[in-house]
């Protein structure tokens, strides 16, 4: 009897987003969630295996065959085809989209495979050796190869070809294939650890958690305080978990956080600890999957795209710094990587543990009365230090002041003593600047002309190191302009500071000073973000200069001081979230500081000293900072008391986009009226972006927001099938609470 597979080619298009049936050989053995090849017009294409059936209601010459199997065995796991259905309905995506997300990329199509790595041995020994060596004296190097060969295997590459090639031969050496696992570096030579003993609070949580674990799982918020030892409370509950015979993912923000992370998780849990994240090589992600998929690894740590790691039996799933933006997909599949693994979690009745010190105003919400039970986050807190340490004390520095006292510079008088001091007792510093480059724009002090991007409508920022001008938003690169282009005049002056001004300004004040510098620009190599924090925790370097890369999860013991060299930089963001993002930064790089014997200072530079969020900041105090903020969002109409829906439309022709828009809002507040959702519209209009110009691409957004109780899953399909209708030649892409307004 025939057997018939349902087939999700892998191509993104809307007309293709369906199953497309064949026929299963009879001497092919096909499951679901296989890697196939298929024949798909007059190409051959490959495609995921959704599901199988006895029976076909298509006619027989309709039919083509499955081709061959890529993998014997499943890539995509039962659960996982399962997610990636939720998530193409949740997220409005193309159900291919999301399959692609639970293998590496470079599965598909066959680009990496295994690593085989070829040795040399002696195919001969004893009497027959010593027979080949006598009859082979005219061949020195092909003897010479031998004796090399009597002290055991060599690998094929560090022996002459042509000598190997005769002796193989002559039958007197074989050569032996084995696979080459590629390690990634945060794995190699990681030292065992032992446990520390844990505070009350942390033996409290990890009690509590526990027996969660033991009782079907559950949803939790765990909000320490800097320094609180949570990453020892995610430590002890997935040991039990492992106890259990289940497995653990642990998420952190930012790949400059993973090799800290690995190096803990690996020193407690030694092999069965893997890694995930887009910063290794195809290889390694290839060869970590796969242990992870075998079952050879059972924690996986990585960055938002491993919470969809092949894992089985999950027990416990860590979302560590859950605050973070970046757990929020910026392309489509526009997914939140916190709500994939509440549902991954919900799904295998694991324990979900959401970590941070200054969770998201939405987050804490949930753990707040009032909340429906399948909604609901039970709060855990942690209120001290581990071994009781005191909190950093922290200090801010009205800037305006040093202005009026003359102080150019870009530290004040404060802070340049503070880190004359640290440095000189031996200690170390980080200083934190959220902006890369050395100067935020360059501008005519003659005229104010300040030079653009002729591609985008922002300025283009000065690095120092490349003596040019970078647009941070499409790459352009120019050289800085010695007259200026609108008036002539030689007067032109760099204004602004970022972190290559900052490290700049520490050689130049502290020639003494070993400062290393984090933002994108260093760490677009592979493992650079290892490399820069090694170089810091040996005490190689002194001063660690960076940007958000630096403000979260980093433990260096002899860090004493931190700096927040220009607090407003985020306060004044155009975003409804810009207190909140300052708060959490500020909270979260002050945390840096004392987190072992040497006692902690913090500096904090403001123009704005008595502002809420800073002054918050500086006393830790975050159910204070919630209560304010919540009363300000729900006064005010945003997130999470409503929803902010919008469609950003880009192309090169302006009056194409902003036709787009217009006749798209029309459309929708047609739609509303409609179904009657215009009474839970609070806004609805068509504008141009704030940027309104990137890549040479002109930009237009039509924003919509809405309580909370409106139904959301109608509107945000309507907005989704005019996103995916608009004309030819304007892009347009649906955005749900964006994490920026830009």
């Amino acid at each position: 009897m025939s057997r018939y597979a349902q087939v999700i080619v892998d191509l993104s298009a809307e007309a293709l987003d369906r199953v497309f049936t064949y026929v299963v050989p009879e001497d092919m053995e096909a499951v679901p969630g296989q890697l196939v090849t298929v024949p798909f017009g007059s190409r051959v294409r490959e495609g995921f295996v959704v599901s199988l059936s006895d029976a076909c209601e298509l006619p027989p010459e309709k039919l083509k065959p499955l081709l061959k199997t890529v993998r014997a065995e499943p890539v995509v796991l039962p659960d996982l085809m399962a997610l990636a259905e939720w998530m193409h309905i949740r997220y409005l995506c193309n159900l291919v989209d999301a399959l692609r997300l639970m293998l590496p990329a470079q599965m598909r199509g066959g680009r990496v495979r295994e690593k085989t790595s070829r040795r040399a041995r002696l195919a001969l020994s004893g009497e027959a050796l010593e027979a080949f060596i006598e009859e082979n004296r005219r061949a020195p190097k092909q003897l010479e190869l031998i004796e090399r060969l009597r002290g055991g295997d060599i690998q094929t590459a560090q022996l002459d070809a042509a000598a190997l090639r005769a002796l193989v031969k002559k039958g007197a050496v074989e050569i032996c294939e084995d696979e080459a696992r590629r390690t990634p570096l945060a794995l190699r030579d990681a030292t065992r650890t032992v446990d520390p003993e844990l505070m009350p609070e942390q033996r409290a949580a990890v009690e509590r958690l526990t027996a969660a674990l033991e009782s079907g799982g559950g949803r939790f918020l765990l909000h320490g305080i800097t320094g609180s030892g949570k990453t020892e409370v995610y430590i002890r509950l997935i040991r039990r978990a492992l106890e259990l015979g289940r497995t653990a993912i642990v998420l952190v923000p930012e790949i400059a956080l993973t090799p800290q992370m690995v190096a803990w998780l690996h020193g407690r849990f030694g092999g069965d600890a893997a890694v995930l994240h887009s910063a290794l090589s195809a290889g390694e992600r290839f060869d970590e999957w796969r242990r992870i998929r075998s079952g050879e690894a059972r924690v996986v740590i990585g960055a938002r795209s491993a919470i969809f790691a092949p894992l089985q039996n999950i027990g416990v799933i860590v979302v560590d710094e859950e605050h973070e933006t970046t757990y929020q997909s910026d392309r489509r599949p526009r997914y939140d990587a916190r709500e994939v693994a509440w549902k991954r979690a919900v799904q295998h009745g694991a324990v979900l543990v959401l970590g941070s010190a200054t969770p998201s105003v939405a987050t804490y919400m949930r753990a707040m009365p009032g909340v429906r039970p399948e909604n609901r986050l039970e709060l855990i807190e942690l209120r001290q230090r581990v071994k009781g340490r005191p909190m950093p004390g922290v200090e801010i520095v009205d800037m305006r002041g040093e202005f009026e006292r003359g102080n150019r510079s870009i530290f004040s008088a404060r802070l340049a003593a503070e880190l004359r001091k640290c440095l000189d007792e031996g200690h170390q510093a980080m200083l934190f600047i959220n902006r890369r480059g050395h100067s935020t724009f360059v501008s005519c002090r003659a005229c104010g002309y300040v030079v653009h991007c002729d591609h985008c409508d922002v300025t283009m920022t000065y690095h120092q190191t490349e003596n040019a001008l970078r647009c941070h938003y499409c790459g352009k690169v120019m050289a800085p302009p010695k007259q200026c282009p609108q008036c002539g005049s030689g007067y032109i002056k760099y204004f602004g500071a970022g972190t290559q001004k900052v490290q700049e300004e520490v050689r130049r004040l502290f020639p003494d000073a070993r400062p290393v510098r984090m933002d994108v620009d260093t760490t677009r190599q592979k493992d650079a973000h290892a490399r820069i924090l090694q170089r810091f925790g040996s005490g190689e370097a002194n001063v660690l200069v960076g940007t958000q890369m630096i403000a979260k999860g980093l433990d260096f013991p002899n860090v004493a001081l931190v700096g927040v060299v220009a607090a407003d930089l985020s306060l004044n963001l155009p975003d409804y979230r810009s207190v909140e993002r300052t708060f959490q930064l500020i909270t979260q790089v002050a945390g840096r500081a004392g987190r072992a014997e040497v006692p902690g200072r913090v500096i904090v530079q403001t123009y704005d000293p008595d502002h809420y969020g800073i002054q918050l900041a500086a006393a830790q105090d975050y159910r204070a900072f919630y209560t304010r903020e919540s009363a300000y969002r729900r006064a005010a109409m945003y997130p999470p008391f409503t929803v902010i829906a919008r469609i950003v439309y880009s192309g090169k022709d302006a009056d194409a986009v902003k036709a787009a828009a217009k006749a798209d809002e029309a459309r929708l507040g047609a739609f509303l009226d409609e179904t009657g959702a215009r009474a839970d519209a609070i806004q609805l209009a068509a504008a141009e972006a704030p940027i309104r110009q990137i890549r040479g691409e002109y930009r237009w957004q039509l924003l919509l927001k809405l309580y909370f109780k409106a139904d959301l899953d109608t509107v945000e399909a309507r907005m989704q099938a005019m996103a995916d209708a608009a004309p030819e030649g304007v892009q347009a892409d649906l955005e749900i609470n964006p994490n920026n307004l830009f």
